[in-house]
């Protein structure tokens, strides 16, 4: 099947290209060829991480990446408009695969578009090119199909001489079938699962402003199939059911008693931007919630923290910065240190999650930030709980990134530090989780770990490009690791 959907999507490609003549640019093709090689059986960080699920094989690989895309006229004015985006992934090698990397297609009406298919897509308030994984969706993972109706770009409200606008989705995703516990009844089940989404995100500050202000928040739910789960104490229906799921609203009945509908997962987010002399500055913070310990800021110390800084003089010279981040993780605190204030649950168990058996991800990968990690790629011997999915959720990040130009190549550079914790259940640490027995699956311990990334990319002419890129991990959490690899493209328009 997987082999059927990538020779279709190639064909379209050809078939795109051939009527592109004339269109303006708004129909985009592209070829790609990747070669290289990796350590055995390791594909290292930077090389799987927010890459939307377009990921080499370990060992010597070829692969083949075709794209077709119809975008937006970008002319103003018009009122209806409509685009299309498909990519698919050829990889050679041990365990060959094909992949469809994005295929949607969408509508616009106004500022409003509705979109139906896969797409890659970063949840949450950052840097999307060069952050190290936004909380919510960090784009590690393929994209989840669904249908959603948006207000992608911020849309300035016509009132209050410009001074607030606004941006944000609203989608209806298919999981799949999902492994469930029903700790009741002391079994486990396989039920078709949904996944709800929304955001909504405010600026205030004028365009002209050198100062502007941002905030707003995501919300996520994995949710489905509740009847066949709870039988007969359930007594909501698919509609009810559903706004329980977008509020948030708990359910009791019966053995039922103060529950809610699915795992509720997102972040609160603030920012700050600022213009000054020829640079952009921007402060962004997620703040995390699950449980509902953000409400009484009883995990009021984690976040993800982020201070990136633009450089918008004009790019005459032949070398130049264009971009420098710098962000901080922290997530140890999950509401269960013995200071933390009591909000009527034990902790947050970021990820993890007592009746979706694999959490927060899709496909057995993370879909929010890929310093949470499952036991995917870990070195063996690693404490770890086996009622826990996400095996290392407490951790500290400092994560550097930038790109720029030098001479005639482009830099992309992504630099990662970490001390790793495990999770609760692995650790000795005086805690307030109500965890019985803690540490009896053994200490996880503080493994430190680095990994980074470089690619340097050079236009051979306005259609052909080359590209190496290169990565590498060294540590304690995973095992060392390196990366090479030769990239051509070739673009049409």
């Amino acid at each position: 099947m997987k082999y059927k959907t990538f020779r279709l999507t190639l064909l379209i490609c050809i078939l795109t290209v051939g009527s592109a003549a004339g269109q303006d640019g708004l129909y985009t093709f592209s070829l790609q060829g990747l070669g290289g090689y990796t350590t055995p059986d390791v594909v290292p960080f930077w090389l799987r991480a927010n890459q939307y699920g377009s990921v080499p094989l370990d060992g010597a690989s070829l692969s083949l990446t075709g794209s077709a895309r119809k975008e937006y006229d970008p002319g103003k004015g018009k009122l209806f408009d409509w685009g299309a985006s498909f990519e698919g992934r050829a990889n050679l090698g041990q365990g060959s695969n094909m992949t469809l990397i994005e295929g949607y297609g969408k509508v616009r009406l106004g500022i409003f578009e509705l979109r139906g298919g896969r797409s890659k897509k970063i949840t949450g308030l950052c840097d999307t090119t060069l952050t190290s994984g936004s909380w919510a969706i960090s784009g590690t993972n393929l994209g989840i199909p669904e249908v959603e109706l948006s207000v992608r770009d911020f849309w300035t409200l016509p009132w209050f001489g410009g001074l607030f606008a606004f941006k944000g989705n609203f989608s209806h995703g298919w999981m799949g079938d999902l492994q469930i516990s029903r700790f009741i009844l002391h079994d486990t089940l396989t039920l078709k699962s949904y996944l709800h989404q929304k955001s909504l995100y405010m600026r205030f500050g004028k365009l002209s402003w050198k100062v502007r202000f941002y905030g707003g928040f995501n919300h996520q739910v994995v949710w489905g199939s509740e009847q066949k789960y709870y039988l007969d104490n359930y007594t909501l229906t698919p509609a009810e059911t559903f706004l329980y799921v977008l509020t948030g609203k708990k359910y009791s009945n019966g053995y039922i008693q103060e529950e809610r509908q699915g795992n509720h997962l997102g972040s609160i987010d603030i920012g700050l931007e600022i213009a000054v002399a020829e640079l952009r500055i921007i402060l962004y913070r997620q703040n995390l919630y699950e449980v509902g310990g953000l409400a009484r800021l009883a995990n009021i110390q984690d976040g993800l923290n982020g201070l990136m800084i633009e450089n918008r003089r004009e790019k005459q010279q032949v070398t130049y910065w264009n971009k420098f981040l710098f962000e901080f993780l922290y997530t140890k605190n999950q509401a269960g240190r013995p200071w933390s204030p009591e909000y009527g649950s034990q902790y947050e168990p970021y990820y993890n999650h007592g009746q979706y058996l694999t959490g927060w991800s899709y496909g057995g990968t993370g879909l929010g930030s890929p310093f949470i990690s499952t036991r995917s790629y870990l070195r063996d011997g690693l404490a770890t709980h086996p009622d826990n999915f996400f095996v290392n959720n407490r951790v500290m990040v400092l994560h550097a990134g930038g790109e720029g130009r030098i001479e005639n190549i482009d830099y992309v550079f992504k630099a990662s530090w970490s001390k790793n914790y495990g999770t609760y259940h692995t650790t000795d640490e005086e805690q307030s989780t109500g965890i019985p027995d803690p540490g009896s699956a053994g200490l996880f311990g503080e493994r430190r770990q680095f990994s980074a990334y470089l690619e340097l990319n050079k236009m051979i002419n306005e259609k052909i490009g080359a590209a190496i890129i290169g990565a590498a991990d060294f540590g304690e959490l995973y095992y060392n690791s390196a990366g090479l690899f030769l990239r051509f493209t070739y673009h049409f328009r």
